[in-house]
């Protein structure tokens, strides 16, 4: 049986205490919050699970064997190290590090400690990437072209990060996992307008083989959108995460050119197919993933949304950062 601590039950801190909760071969010990109220609404929803407003009840208990940790992100580094100082496998969640020096030193003292690490990129667990990746990686897509995402809504304003750093982990997550191929560079441009932090911001991600990712994140939309387009040589994909049902849609879409003797003989023809919804498994996603992180922790397995796919995300959120700050100008990564 697989103790777990949480530290942290704020927005998404219920969340993760209610799959682990639930997961089989697993037992939520303790949650920690510096708030009492959130403690009591924790114990509240959780009589059978202790809660405390010390740090130290979780990170140097000897009866607990991993620590969740679901906190603000400038305390990520420090609390996960704590935890795996003391011999504790960690859960973090997203993004993983503010820095990507800081998430190379705790990948390097999991490695050290032979202690698993697992970075919270939730959507990787969903029946819709899931689906996609199963397409990629068929051959059913043929060559990609473009990953061109709209992720916005109105708030949750962050106090601490701006928009980029709050929504684009989930997609540049998605982007990891799906695109074999490495980020080469990164432009951002963005504005602020209310709390000096920017609330939206576009990001182009450039890979070799001439794959683009284009990432619309924004809190000042009135209306809420999950939309995904995915360009490729055979067929295209739109995923529309609000869809109840037909989330993912396959389109039998292209372009081909035809070659002639010279640039002015280029003959382009399009192909429009037919259109397809397949059915996907939809548990939930964080069920998945809880599952999974005990599953890793019991068989002492690296997870694929380890340390290291977390440095990545990190990487291109701080690329994107210095983007921001020249106005748009490319970012080597």
């Amino acid at each position: 049986m697989i103790k777990i601590g949480v530290i942290g039950y704020g927005y998404w801190g219920p969340r993760i205490v209610r799959n682990f909760h639930a997961a089989e071969g697993c037992e939520v010990t303790l949650v920690c919050d510096k708030s009492p109220e959130a403690l009591c609404r924790a114990k509240k929803a959780f009589p059978d699970v202790g809660v405390t407003t010390e740090l130290s009840d979780v990170l140097s208990s000897p009866f607990i064997d991993a620590v969740a940790v679901i906190t603000p992100v400038r305390t990520h580094f420090g609390l996960a190290k704590a935890a795996l100082e003391n011999g504790k496998h960690v859960f973090v969640e997203k993004p993983f590090t503010a820095t990507a020096d800081q998430a190379e030193e705790l990948i390097d003292l999991a490695e050290s400690k032979n202690l698993q690490i697992m970075v919270d990129h939730t959507f990787l667990f969903t029946g819709a990437v899931r689906k996609i990746r199963q397409l990629i990686c068929s051959g059913a897509l043929g060559n990609l072209y473009y990953y061109d995402s709209t992720r916005v809504n109105l708030g949750l304003f962050q106090h601490d990060v701006n928009v980029i750093w709050d929504l684009a982990p989930h997609d540049l997550s998605i982007v990891d996992h799906l695109i074999d191929r490495k980020p080469e560079a990164v432009a951002a441009t963005g504005q602020t307008h209310l709390n000096g932090l920017e609330n939206l911001a576009f990001i182009t991600v450039y890979f070799g083989g001439g794959m683009i990712a284009h990432i619309n994140v924004n809190w000042l939309s009135p209306v809420k959108v999950r939309t995904t387009l995915i360009g490729a040589e055979k067929k295209m994909v739109v995923w529309n995460d609000l869809e109840a049902d037909e989330k993912i849609k396959i389109y039998d879409k292209g372009v081909q050119v035809n070659n002639g003797k010279g640039i002015h003989d280029l003959l382009v023809s399009y192909r429009s197919g037919d259109m397809w919804a397949p059915k996907l498994d939809q548990p939930e996603a964080l069920a998945e993933e809880t599952k999974y992180f005990v599953e890793c922790v019991e068989k002492n397995e690296r997870p694929f949304n380890d340390g290291v796919s977390g440095l990545r995300v990190v990487r291109i959120l701080e690329a994107a950062d210095r983007s921001l700050k020249a106005r748009g100008a490319p970012v080597e990564v």
